[in-house]
């Protein structure tokens, strides 16, 4: 299967525009949710692992806490690709149900 291609600097601000709170740090797209309590951000995360595994698209995940940091980059393309924005948008929507 051929890599994803790797979207230009101006695609990524572009699509960067949809997602608040979203940010790039090189090559991965990154955003840290805040919750409650530690179950809370247990329980969004495991709502996350369904759509990933769906998606065949894997987040690498940093939990502290109250704090979940997700970042996104799409490893076998060597940065960030559609895929990852696609993710991204879909975290969004389990945030704000």
């Amino acid at each position: 299967m051929t890599p994803a291609p790797v979207l230009s600097d101006i695609e990524i601000q572009r699509n960067l525009g949809a997602l608040p709170g979203w940010s790039r740090k090189g090559d991965v797209l990154q955003k840290t949710y805040h919750f409650a309590a530690f179950p809370d951000g247990i329980a969004f995360l495991a709502r996350v692992a369904d759509v990933a595994e769906s998606l065949q698209h894997h987040p690498d995940i940093d939990i502290r806490y109250t704090r979940v940091l997700f970042s996104l980059s799409t490893h076998d393309s060597g940065g960030i690709t559609q895929k990852d924005f696609e993710l991204a948008t879909r975290i969004e929507q389990l945030a704000a149900e």
